[in-house]
């Protein structure tokens, strides 16, 4: 609320950036928001306001000297709505690029990969009304309670009608065990208890974990042999994979018990009917596509998709996320999630009657290592902050001022703008989601397009719609295609969305408060048969990854706290109790270490380290979690996911005690 109606910051604090730079990122945000167009040279000392149009002039006369595959654009999803992602991946393919990512790149891309190869559709099955009343609700990798409390309301209704809940997780998160819903009175009061049953894992150790609990879903005959036989094909080698995996390899990956797996096996093979939900405890992995399709393979293997009570959720945490990549706002896919080659490329060439790029684009993370190589002269960044939510911030700012130019579109300002020019940087004022004319959709988690009308109120500066400024930069760059990249308004994007993206036909209906429809029903698929080719669910072959060497070190991974995305809220978490500073570590762990609540320790990676404080916690032993995105500086940026290229946020660290840990030079944080 405060970012909507925050008043303008004064131009005349951009005059002296290096100021800025002593500031936090939540200082930066709380000086108002951007009113004006601002350029930064090299060499300055701050920014200059510029008009609007010699702006866009500057950025596609620099477009079309370095070359479409020379430039760069990413789009963030805090509050990006599906028309912004719609008109600015068809302003870019104009342009001549598909060098075009989005946050949901570092979200959920794995998931899009494993759900559409099953399946045929990369979103969630369900709605989060099928957890109320289903027989249980299995998480693995989430923490609704932190990321995505919304969700807590369906939870306590969930639990009202009977519904079993389990947590698959390094950490049994307090706020799965117990959580207070203030606009439930009887939750605010007393809380509602959430979690039946706690299976601890080790970071990494997703894949071993669910193919120890499918091989005694087989073994035991609780898979739905109808299901499988009638509408999936691929189970018989999937049946001859887990067969063959041994139990103590599993274990040890795993870090439970065969016990454990088969525990949740028969909850699993007692429940007619249940929900999988999963985040990016489980994507963001060196293995995020197989982790998914892992847990796919179970939601299979009982029949629990196309039925009400019964799901696969890829949960998420903005509402702008499952719309950037449906409307090919990736470097990987086309509008609908069509492939990025000539047969995509050609559908789309005579819809929109100009030649589209043909092969796929640089991702985000690609187009950081564009940069850092010399091989990128132009960023065009929409929200976000590169500098606060990837791996290894040092590496990001080399790359961030490496770029000859650099556009920052954003409403308020971020510490990505402050990195040094590498020629120009450029900041544009942007409009809210509430302030553009004509209203905008957004599609939320559960697939429902919903409708947002403009709201009256005062406007800053010369702030404009981000769908507007993509669509007039284009025209400035191919002239000739001014007429084909513009739009009058929303409206008409809507109305093409609806002619290049099948099922999101209705949108173009959509204009007042209130409209929204949810695609594909309540429940994928709506009928007996698949998206995919031959109309059948496929399961994946997923080999469990080899046991790590005991090497005395811990697996880390980045926890949230009580922020939104990398913007903190506060200090210190309520429901943990965990202060920004705090390594959690189980007491097993804390022990072997000779370390006691509250002691300074160092952590390292060989990426680097971070200086925080013990806090004893229900963990997995042989795991630790820090916060996100303090804990980037121990995350190596070249570990990513095969497919989908997104960053692994895991490292395999040590935990000392600071008085027993010499500091290792300027990488210390």
């Amino acid at each position: 609320l405060r970012l909507n109606t925050m008043p303008a910051l004064d131009p005349a604090l951009l005059g002296d950036a290096g100021a800025l730079t002593e500031l936090s990122g939540a200082e930066l945000r709380g000086l108002g928001r951007l009113p004006y167009p601002m350029l930064r040279r090299r060499g300055e000392p701050g920014f200059t306001r510029i008009p609007w149009d010699e702006a866009l002039d500057l950025v596609a006369g620099r477009i079309r000297e370095a070359g479409a595959q020379r430039c760069g654009f990413y789009l963030t999803s805090r509050g990006t709505v599906n028309e912004t992602y719609y008109a600015a991946q068809k302003a870019v393919r104009a342009i001549g690029t598909n060098s075009i990512d989005n946050a949901a790149r570092v979200c959920h891309s794995p998931s899009t990969f494993g759900l559409k190869e099953a399946i045929g559709v990369p979103a969630t099955t369900c709605s989060y009304s099928d957890w109320i009343g289903t027989d249980l609700v299995v998480f693995i990798g989430s923490n609704v309670a932190n990321n995505q409390p919304v969700t807590a309301k369906y939870l306590h209704l969930a639990k009202k009608a009977g519904t079993k809940v389990v947590s698959v997780n390094p950490y049994r998160e307090p706020g799965m065990e117990r959580y207070w819903i203030p606009s439930t009175p009887e939750s605010a009061l007393f809380g509602t208890r959430i979690t039946d049953r706690w299976f601890g894992v080790n970071i990494g150790g997703d894949v071993a974990f669910l193919t120890g609990v499918m091989k005694a879903l087989v073994e035991n005959g609780w898979a739905d042999e109808r299901f499988i036989a009638e509408r999936t094909s691929g189970f018989e080698q999937l049946e001859e994979e887990v067969g063959a995996a041994e139990w103590p390899a599993l274990e040890r990956v795993a870090g439970t018990p065969r016990g454990e797996m088969e525990a949740l096996a028969r909850m699993l093979g007692e429940a007619e009917r249940g929900v999988l939900v999963w985040s990016m405890g489980i994507t963001q992995h060196e293995r995020g596509e197989d982790n998914v399709r892992a847990i796919v393979n179970l939601g299979l293997a009982r029949g629990w998709v196309g039925r009400e009570g019964c799901g696969l959720m890829p949960i998420r945490g903005h509402s702008g996320v499952q719309g950037g990549a449906e409307m090919g706002c990736y470097a990987t896919a086309f509008p609908g999630g069509a492939r990025v080659d000539i047969e995509g490329a050609t559908a789309l060439a005579r819809l929109w009657q100009f030649e589209v790029p043909a092969s796929p684009g640089r991702t985000a993370p690609e187009m950081l290592d564009a940069g850092r190589d010399g091989e990128l002269d132009i960023l065009f960044a929409v929200g976000g902050d590169f500098l606060g939510v990837m791996p290894d911030p040092g590496q990001v700012r080399e790359a961030l001022e490496r770029i000859p130019l650099r556009v920052h579109f954003d409403i308020v300002l971020s510490e990505q703008m402050l990195a040094e020019p590498g020629e120009d940087v450029l900041l544009l004022p942007a409009t809210t989601r509430y302030e553009v004319p004509g209203g905008v959709t957004e599609t939320s988690t559960e697939r429902r397009v919903i409708f947002s009308p403009e709201i009256e109120g005062p406007r800053i500066g010369e702030a404009r719609p981000e769908w507007e400024v993509f669509c007039e930069l284009a025209a400035r760059v191919r002239p000739e295609l001014s007429e084909r990249v513009r739009f009058e308004g929303t409206a008409a994007v809507r109305a093409e969305i609806a002619d290049v993206v099948p099922h999101y036909r209705g949108i173009e209906k959509l204009w007042r408060q209130g409209d929204s429809f949810q695609y594909g029903g309540p429940n994928l698929p709506g009928g007996d048969h698949f998206a995919t080719p031959d109309g059948k669910a496929h399961f994946s072959v997923v080999p469990p990854p080899e046991p790590v060497a005991d090497d005395g070190r811990l697996a880390l991974s980045t926890r949230r706290g009580k922020q939104f995305n990398s913007m903190v809220q506060e200090r210190r978490d309520s429901l943990t109790g965990a202060v920004r500073e705090a390594v959690l570590i189980a007491a097993e762990d804390a022990a072997r270490l000779g370390l006691r609540e509250g002691d300074e320790v160092v952590v390292r990676s060989d990426t680097g380290e971070l200086r925080g404080r013990a806090l004893l916690a229900p963990l997995a032993p042989g795991n630790v979690q820090v916060h996100w995105p303090e804990g980037n500086v121990l995350i190596a940026d070249s570990r990513r996911s095969a497919e989908a290229g997104i960053p692994d946020y895991n490292a395999r660290v040590t935990v000392e005690p600071t008085a027993s840990a010499p500091a290792r030079g300027p990488r210390a944080s």
